[in-house]
């Protein structure tokens, strides 16, 4: 078993993480430029290296185990944190080139998602030599992953407390969002009453909550909803909204875009349980703010605000 990290331990887990990275080892072929056997050959000496088994391939083609997940990420995060210690260990002599990470909080609105897209094109246009990786995490994981020098920035709504180690700028965009059920739940025929009658309790009515969304979304005067599960995303929310048994909170985008699919409604209107989730651009203290940074954050401030009007 593997006790000490060694060049060769890299080199190797590379391999490993294109492959995983492609879903399979002919898709990794052009990425590593390497050949199948020689690519096969790495994943087996790391397996050995690591005494674990990572994926399995043959017919059935390439899947990761539970352990290959687990290294995966893992993996991702070591080399994430490399290539941010080379980037701002280049900026310290003015040479402004290499990789930066930008993590999306999943589920952001399409015109969100492009604004970005348009800000990260403006950057790699001003500075030659940048690269930009995009991904997404959880709405639980973006005040982790702004900390843990997995990044340099993050995208995401944000209403708990600010923690000092964080810096948030704001991006000047509020998500609006409120209180949603399935045409099929007993609450959808109150779509166009103004108020829930006062007959009807909400609490009498099972809801979903958002992992790691403060508890303070969840409570309407002297209503409070009745939590009786957790989803990790909004989609995931949505899916378990639509199934008719429970009630939710949603960003109105969400409904916007899939509205003419799912049938999504807003319990009395959309007046209960309204919730304005600011939107910011976040980096951990210890994040060195270089001119590739800054002018990154000005323009995804810039663009997103201009797709919302």
């Amino acid at each position: 078993m593997l006790n000490r990290l060694q060049e060769s331990d890299i080199k190797l887990l590379r391999v490993f993480y294109a492959v995983a990275s492609c879903n399979g080892f002919t898709a990794a072929e052009p990425v590593l430029r390497m050949q199948r056997p020689n690519i096969s050959a790495a994943i087996k000496k790391l397996e050995e290296r690591l005494d674990l088994v990572l994926c399995h391939r043959g017919r059935g083609g390439f899947q990761m185990t539970k352990e290959g997940e687990v290294v995966f990420q893992e993996t991702k995060r070591i080399f994430n944190a490399f290539d941010n210690f080379v980037f701002n260990l280049k900026s310290l002599h003015d040479d402004y080139s290499g990789h930066i990470t930008i993590v999306l909080m999943s589920g952001l609105a399409t015109s969100i998602q492009l604004a970005v897209s348009k800000a990260v094109k403006s950057t790699m246009k001003k500075f030659d030599d940048i690269h930009v990786n995009l991904q997404t995490r959880l709405y639980n994981e973006v005040e982790h992953v702004a900390l843990s020098g997995e990044c340099h920035l993050v995208l995401s709504t944000y209403d708990m407390v600010k923690p000092e180690s964080v810096t948030f700028h704001d991006v000047g965009v509020k998500c609006k969002g409120r209180l949603y059920c399935a045409p099929t739940h007993p609450l959808a025929k109150f779509r166009e009453s103004e108020r829930l009658p006062d007959n009807v309790d909400i609490e009498e009515y099972p809801a979903i909550g958002i992992s790691g969304l403060s508890s303070s979304n969840y409570i309407h005067g002297d209503k409070r909803l009745s939590i009786q599960t957790f989803s990790d995303s909004y989609e995931v929310c949505m899916a378990a909204i639509m199934t008719g048994e429970y009630v939710g909170l949603l960003p109105d985008y969400i409904a916007k875009e899939q509205g003419a699919a799912t049938g999504l409604v807003p319990i009395a209107k959309g007046s209960l349980f309204n919730f304005e989730h600011e939107l910011f651009v976040m980096n951990g203290k210890n994040t060195r703010l270089n001119p590739v940074l800054r002018h990154c954050i000005k323009e995804i401030e810039y663009f997103v605000s201009e797709s919302q009007k």
